[in-house]
C-alpha cells in the first residue's frame, strides 16, 4: 500500500513539474530584440549585402564563397529547385564551372529588405539586376528577386541559405 501511495505521489509531482516547466518556457520571450539591437542587425546585414554586390562586381562570381556559410547547413535554391545542397557543392560548382563560363558579373540590389529575427539571424530580400559576360564575350542581363537567411557566425555575417528567382521579361 505504501509503495502505491509513493508511486502515485511521484507521478503527481512529475506532472506538476512538467506543467510548470511548459508554462514558464512558453511565456518567455525568445530572443526579442531591443530597438538598438534591431537597428544594429539591420545595418550590419545591409552592409554585408552592399559588400556582396561590390565584391561580385569587382572580383567575379568566386567572391560568393566569401559570403556563403561554410558548413553543411548552407543550401541554395533557384527557381524553386534546390541547386546546392551544401556549401561544398556550391564551392565545387562556382570554382569548376561558374567562374570559367561567366567570369564577369555586375550585381546591383534594389529595394533591399532586412528583417532582424534575432541578434544572430536576419531575413534578407531584394530585387536584383545582374549583367553577366560569358567567357565567349556574350552579354546577358537578368532581373529577379533574392531571399535568404543571414547568420552572424561570431566573426561576420554569412548567408545560411538563399533563393533566387528570375523575373519573366515583359513581351
Amino acid at each position: 500500500m505504501k509503495k502505491n501511495y509513493l508511486v502515485s505521489h511521484l507521478k503527481y509531482w512529475a506532472l506538476v513539474l512538467l506543467a510548470f516547466s511548459m508554462t514558464v518556457s512558453c511565456k518567455r520571450t525568445h530572443g526579442k530584440l531591443s530597438t538598438e539591437q534591431s537597428v544594429l542587425v539591420k545595418d550590419s546585414v545591409s552592409r554585408m549585402a552592399i559588400n556582396i554586390a561590390a565584391d561580385i562586381s569587382k572580383k567575379g562570381p568566386g567572391a560568393w564563397l566569401n559570403y556563403f556559410e561554410d558548413n553543411p547547413n548552407f543550401f541554395m535554391a533557384n527557381e524553386g529547385q534546390l541547386v546546392f545542397k551544401d556549401y561544398q557543392s556550391a564551392k565545387t560548382f562556382i570554382l569548376n564551372t561558374l567562374v570559367k563560363n561567366i567570369p564577369v558579373i555586375k550585381l546591383r540590389w534594389d529595394n533591399l529588405r532586412v528583417d532582424p529575427l534575432t541578434a544572430r539571424l536576419a531575413s534578407i530580400g531584394a530585387d536584383f539586376h545582374e549583367d553577366q559576360v560569358t567567357s565567349g564575350g556574350k552579354k546577358l542581363s537578368y532581373d529577379g528577386y533574392f531571399t535568404g537567411i543571414a547568420h552572424y557566425d561570431g566573426h561576420g555575417w554569412k548567408l545560411r541559405n538563399t533563393h533566387w528567382s528570375i523575373k519573366v521579361p515583359n513581351k
